[in-house]
């Protein structure tokens, strides 16, 4: 296993929609320990293969606390099937916009469809804070960031900070 470099905003390659998986093989196994590898270690409960600028449809999440029993999970070509009417908002953050949070809303309860790494078709409900960390990584499978759920002026300003930071980066 190894960490991976996470993208960071303004990247454009985090604007770009992902291609399916296809075939599960021990490449993509290898590169979802990585992911969940670079997920916790960042940390986060989720990340999306097209942060780290592979634009494959997988992403990964582990939703339990701190004091919880880890519960990765993998989701490789992921597709939603139902998102209830009924909304929920709640603070989102972003490992490719570090130190940004915001209050987003989405649907509280969603029904999705996935392949596990054995190449499995799985089914299902997702509901709290699950339902958030999947409809989020979803987006970015799109080439969507939490910021655009969010007003034009909110999701200015926040580019702009990465921009900054991006510039202080390549200067140090």
């Amino acid at each position: 296993m190894a960490l991976r470099p996470i993208l960071i905003l303004p990247d454009p390659r985090l604007r770009k929609a992902a291609e399916p998986v296809g075939a599960v093989d021990a490449g993509l196994r290898r590169l979802a320990e990585d992911m969940l590898e670079t997920m916790y270690e960042a940390p986060g409960i989720g990340l999306a293969a097209t942060q780290l600028g592979i634009m494959k449809r997988l992403f990964v999440m582990d939703c339990t606390g701190e004091d919880e029993t880890p519960a990765p999970m993998v989701f490789v070509d992921p597709e939603l099937v139902w998102a209830s009417e009924e909304e929920v908002v709640s603070e989102e953050g972003c490992l490719s916009i570090p130190e940004v949070y915001e209050n987003v809303s989405r649907p509280a309860r969603v029904r999705l469809r996935w392949r596990d790494l054995d190449g499995a078709r799985q089914e299902a409900e997702f509901r709290d804070r699950p339902a958030v960390c999947v409809q989020h990584e979803l987006d970015h499978l799109e080439g969507r960031l939490f910021i655009d759920h969010l007003s034009a002026i909110k999701r200015r300003m926040i580019t702009n900070r990465m921009k900054k930071l991006k510039r202080e980066k390549e200067r140090a």
